[in-house]
């Protein structure tokens, strides 16, 4: 081999040194209802010493996976980077997952410590008993006093566990293609499937959120990170912060919009990055309670796509743009950023924004026809987005059994998203749905999101959500669920009536539903598998037009 290069391991403990000396004086920064607690880099470095050396004397001297059951906070990060820096696997646990899926992540993945938040021990304690591997429990910012140990399990303070312990740790050498991390997928169609992130998968993913054209997060940046740590690694945020020297503004458990504001007044952060339904309720709060968020450079939303409305509501009356990204558990998660070329300025660069971005160099993709076909990059062809890449997952961790890719999902080395879109000739993604989301009615297909983004464009809407439903002619037709914004008024015909040049005559809804909320996953998606159940269960109340 012809090469002069040395060969260094990307490692997190080499990232845990470098952010935690050349940025020192960065901070992590905990929302804690009313007021912030700083720890710098450097003093969190500390922190993660003294939490590995009490992980080793629990017993965690490999790649055990340790759980974490937490908010956003400053003792979260000190998880994610003692744990995968000390040779150990984090393993973010879903707060908000389905109890029967909780315990199966916990038991698949065989967790054998977790770290829990105080106001988050009622949820954990319900599980606990039937959490087979689980030998140490830690509590943290609580009472480690009110959780009953079941036989087999010691319940420690987190402090109290700390306190004693050194505050460096002898970094371990680690192979940067063995596993880091895992998270679970969401769980929407079975049992929630694990992904374990290697060292050098989280590297590589975290010079893409800050190196290339992605989030572009600078030393002189504050991120707010409201995307749970438990989501997809945070998308990538927490370690590419380290790596730069960004602060991170850390929510904690206050999520609502009320505290979101009163955190961006006190702490003015330069970035942020949550879900659409976060952006959507602070927009209504903002309206009611102005007050000037422009410190803010960019603000980037995934999980789901963000209607236009939404887009431009930030940044005519707030002067935030709003940016696309698509991603996914699978891919670490960033997959693409709608950052539109240089070239592309006023609807022209609306045009590319209102996509799900461009592939940077290390994200192939390809679409595939409904048999089996390639097909090109026109902006016109519509079929199922396959990616492939160095931070996206080529199986499912198999527990036992092994990690054997699933053909439902994995396809020649491409990971199968899911996705059904178009990618334009300079690369960029448009997705029109989820497959399974999709509505073929007539021998025709309907975009649900298309429809969804037309129905919250009417200013008297703050949620809508669409499904296929049964139809003896059509096979199926569109189904919009409404949820309107507080005092807003507004009926099924009047907003038929505002689709009726917007989309093609045959995709105008005829059947229309009026709820108080939208059922969401635990990442915050609209769950349309229930919206279809309540309808076939007939709990939904729907006007036909």
């Amino acid at each position: 081999m012809l090469s002069t290069m040395q060969d260094g391991q990307l490692s997190l403990g080499r990232l845990l040194r470098h952010g935690t000396t050349v940025h020192s004086e960065s901070e992590v920064i905990t929302w804690t209802g009313s007021e912030a607690r700083r720890e710098t880099y450097g003093e969190l470095g500390k922190h993660a010493a003294k939490l590995a050396n009490a992980l080793r004397s629990l017993g965690i001297t490999g790649d055990q996976r340790v759980g974490t059951f937490m908010w956003n906070n400053a003792e979260h990060m000190a998880a994610y980077l003692a744990i995968p820096a000390m040779g150990a696997v984090l393993h973010t646990l879903n707060i908000r997952l389905f109890p029967e899926q909780l315990v199966f992540v916990a038991n698949h993945a065989e967790d054998q410590v977790v770290i829990v938040d105080g106001t988050l021990v009622p949820l954990l304690a319900k599980q606990l008993p039937e959490l087979k591997t689980v030998r140490h429990v830690i509590v943290a910012n609580g009472d480690a006093s009110t959780l009953p140990a079941p036989d087999g399990v010691q319940v420690h303070s987190y402090d109290e566990l700390l306190a004693g312990q050194p505050d460096t740790f002898d970094w371990p050498e680690v192979d940067e293609r063995s596993a880091a991390a895992m998270c679970y997928t969401s769980g929407t169609t079975g049992d929630p499937k694990g992904v374990a992130y290697s060292h050098r998968s989280i590297w590589l993913h975290s010079m893409q959120v800050t190196m290339t054209d992605s989030m572009r997060l600078a030393q002189h940046d504050k991120a707010l990170a409201i995307v749970p740590m438990f989501h997809a690694m945070a998308w990538g945020m927490p370690y590419a912060a380290l790596m730069v020297g960004a602060s991170l503004l850390m929510p904690d458990r206050f999520l609502q919009p009320a505290p979101i504001a009163q955190m961006l007044d006190a702490e003015k952060p330069t970035f942020a990055g949550a879900v659409p339904t976060i952006w959507q309720g602070l927009l209504s709060h903002l309206d009611a309670n102005p007050q000037d968020i422009s410190h803010l450079r960019e603000v980037v939303v995934g999980g789901s796509a963000a209607p236009p409305s939404l887009m431009h509501a930030f940044e005519d009356r707030y002067n935030v743009p709003i940016l696309h990204a698509w991603g996914m558990t699978e891919t670490s998660p960033l997959g693409s950023v709608a950052r539109p070329p240089v070239s592309a300025t006023g609807e022209k660069a609306w045009d590319y924004r209102y996509t799900q971005g461009r592939f940077p160099a290390s994200v192939s993709a390809r679409l595939i026809g409904d048999n089996g076909e390639e097909l090109p990059w026109d902006n016109e062809s519509v079929g199922e987005l396959e990616v492939q890449g160095p931070w996206i997952a080529a199986s499912y961790y198999g527990g036992k059994a092994g990690d054997e890719p699933d053909p439902e999902k994995f396809h020649d080395g491409w990971l199968r998203t899911g996705d059904v879109g178009k990618i334009s000739p300079d690369g960029y993604l448009t997705l029109t749905d989820r497959a399974k989301d999709v509505i073929k009615s007539g021998g025709e297909w309907i975009s649900s999101v298309d429809l969804e983004n037309q129905v919250m464009a009417h200013p008297a809407v703050a949620e809508a959500a669409v499904v296929g439903i049964p139809d003896e002619k059509w096979d199926e037709r569109p189904l919009v669920a409404v949820v309107l914004k507080e005092g807003q008024s507004v009926t099924a015909e009047e907003l038929r009536e505002f689709l009726s040049d917007k989309v093609a005559k045959w995709q105008l809804p005829e059947n229309w539903t009026f709820v108080d909320e939208v059922p969401k996953t635990s990442v915050g998606k609209f769950d349309k598998k229930r919206l279809r159940a309540f309808h076939s269960e007939g709990k939904l109340d729907v006007s036909q037009l």
